[in-house]
């Protein structure tokens, strides 16, 4: 995802809602009150993703920003934002708390309770958005953190700062290859910085290691296809050894590479299955999902389920008008 909005070419009458569809759309549900008459408002938002983190950065005039109850109680999915300030000054109140934020500090807000953020000297601020099942932070600890201020006297908090700064601008870092393995130890550093703000060390470490199964079968799903899905990228990508990687996956009774060949040929399967799979080769769908060599494929499929790729296709391929006649 990539989009730039700037309200500068747009009618004043239509400005209020192309922000509002611009945020609502691609960051989160908000109500906005620009506290100015249509053609005093300025604002330049700029879009992008790095794997399961939504970057919006804005520059704007003034403005307050509400996420009222009726709004967090629509949303399926909660989301944790971390605020970056990077000019002026803003407030950000949630959970009975506010935090003033000034230049080179940030806060974190929870999208499930409602939150007030203030800009009242204009708006120069990096939003990141991380889904909150990927944080993996106790309901407790969340809490206490949210509107609260992350400032130099953290040094973690400042490390932090300084990242993600760095993140929210780095176009390269926003290419698949790059993306994945950075998202990561991004939401390590948070943790990280979380742990250190409330003074325990357990909880970078405890809550993130009850949920590993859970991310690592989540990331082999969506990498099924990939040709160099291995045990040292999967375990390179989540910050741990090969050996920790086939023992967690052990507790489950999976073995990582039968795993990936039953997963891979029961896509195969439901694609031969399927209406356009004549239009394609068997070689072809075999490689869409990791089959290099056609040989292979059909021989592993064939003891899977004792039909060839071919037989298979021929068999759930419908009758032509002819044949039915």
């Amino acid at each position: 995802m990539s989009a730039n909005l700037d309200t500068a070419p747009i009618s004043p009458q239509e400005r209020e809602e192309a922000v509002r569809h611009a945020i609502w759309e691609s960051v989160v549900r908000i109500d906005i009150d620009h506290h100015r008459p249509p053609q005093d408002i300025s604002v330049k938002v700029r879009l992008n993703a790095v794997g399961c983190i939504v970057i919006c950065s804005g520059e704007a005039t003034s403005m307050t920003i509400r996420r009222p109850q009726r709004l967090a109680r629509e949303d399926a999915e909660p989301f944790v934002f971390l605020g970056l300030q990077k000019m002026g000054t803003s407030l950000v109140q949630q959970n009975d708390r506010q935090a003033l934020l000034r230049a080179g500090e940030f806060a974190l807000y929870d999208t499930s309770v409602p939150y007030v953020l203030s800009f009242d000297a204009g708006v120069d601020h990096h939003f990141l958005r991380f889904p909150r099942k990927a944080l993996a932070l106790p309901e407790g600890s969340l809490r206490e953190v949210t509107a609260v201020t992350f400032g130099s006297g953290n040094p973690l908090a400042a490390l932090a700062f300084a990242y993600f700064s760095q993140l929210a601008v780095t176009d390269g870092l926003r290419h698949e290859r790059h993306a994945q393995v950075v998202a990561e130890p991004s939401v390590e550093l948070i943790r990280a910085a979380v742990a250190s703000q409330l003074g325990d060390s357990h909880l970078s470490r405890e809550p993130m290691e009850m949920t590993l199964n859970l991310r690592l079968m989540s990331y082999m799903r969506e990498h099924l296809r990939d040709r160099d899905l291995s045990a040292a990228r999967i375990a390179s990508v989540h910050g741990i050894s090969v050996r920790h990687l086939y023992a967690i996956l052990a507790r489950s009774d999976i073995t990582l590479g039968d795993w990936i060949r039953s997963r891979r040929l029961e896509g195969c399967r439901r694609e031969l299955a399927a209406p356009d799979a004549r239009y394609r080769t068997i070689a072809a769908i075999g490689r869409s999902w990791g089959f290099v060599d056609a040989t292979h494929f059909s021989k592993v499929f064939k003891q899977k389920y004792g039909l060839t790729p071919r037989a298979w296709r021929d068999l759930n391929r419908a009758p032509s008008p002819d044949r039915r006649s």
